[in-house]
């Protein structure tokens, strides 16, 4: 085919379900500029890459090892597509949800990532649609629960961004990688995923170089999709699954944070993250029995 002017990737590692439904819902609702469909299947152990090559002949497939989710949406962002959507295998997109983010980029220059309002199956708002930056103080808020309560301050409520309402576009720190749409020349100042991450935090590391490198963030709600979250990964994390969830924490910190705090706190962090690290394992071996 002629070069797309849209690249969706889309990683799968299993979720053979989950995946055929994402890839019916980008039939059911096309962009409305030429596009390529581009399933990176990342050492899938069961028969998800021969589904995708039996049921979607029109999806590109590549099949790959377990190379990490940062390493299977380079294979896609190095084609250099003016636009790049990266999709997440647990989403369904809505009518017209991948247009109103491409609006959005055309409409402004000065945007070069966007996200849009992602469901959940209950019906209410994935708050990792649009984020903050974490704070050591809002970190810890959100993963005891007190920054996700109602009536939480905003110290601790930060994370959530709940400065902005879930129907009101405007600039973020952040946005989720379940939907993240990007302009090539942003991606070819801030870089590609950074594949030091093998799962997890690459999104809030991909989103923090986007801001360093002059480019803005934007959360467009006038699209929505479905976000099955963690449909594509079992309910509870597994060892690997965990480690590597702690260590992008930790990556993330020491890139972004560490240097500009003094020693004390950054012992302190770490030791934390180790801690949760700790009981998160000891949880998942205790259920797994």
């Amino acid at each position: 085919m002629s070069a797309p002017t849209l690249e969706v990737v889309i990683v799968s590692h299993g979720a053979a379900e989950l995946l055929a439904r994402c890839l019916r819902s980008l039939e059911t609702h096309p962009p409305s500029v030429p596009t390529r469909v581009t399933v990176v299947d990342s050492g899938s152990p069961d028969d998800t890459p021969d589904m995708v090559e039996r049921d979607f002949p029109t999806v590109d497939l590549i099949r790959k090892g377990n190379i990490g989710f940062s390493a299977a949406n380079n294979v896609v962002l190095a084609r250099r597509a003016p636009y790049t959507l990266l999709l997440n295998p647990d989403t369904e997109v809505h009518a017209g949800a991948i247009d109103a983010a491409i609006d959005r980029l055309e409409a402004e220059p000065t945007i070069g990532m966007v996200g849009i309002k992602l469901i959940t199956e209950s019906g209410g708002l994935d708050h990792a649609c649009k984020r903050s930056f974490p704070t050591p103080t809002s970190a810890l808020a959100h993963f005891t629960g007190l920054g996700r309560m109602e009536v939480a301050p905003a110290a601790l409520s930060q994370y959530r961004a709940t400065e902005l309402g879930e129907d009101d576009a405007g600039d973020v720190d952040a946005v989720n990688g379940a939907f993240m749409l990007v302009r090539r020349d942003a991606v070819d100042q801030a870089g590609p995923l950074d594949e030091g991450y093998w799962l997890y935090m690459e999104d809030l590391d991909w989103c923090r170089r986007f801001h360093l490198a002059g480019w803005r963030v934007f959360y467009e709600p006038a699209g929505t999709t479905l976000h099955v979250k963690g449909g594509s990964s079992p309910k509870r994390r597994r060892p690997r699954q965990e480690i590597a969830f702690h260590r992008g924490m930790g990556r993330f910190y020491r890139r972004f944070d560490a240097p500009a705090n003094p020693g004390w706190m950054n012992l302190a962090v770490y030791l934390g993250i180790g801690a949760k690290l700790a009981v998160s394992l000891l949880i998942t071996a205790i259920r797994g029995r």
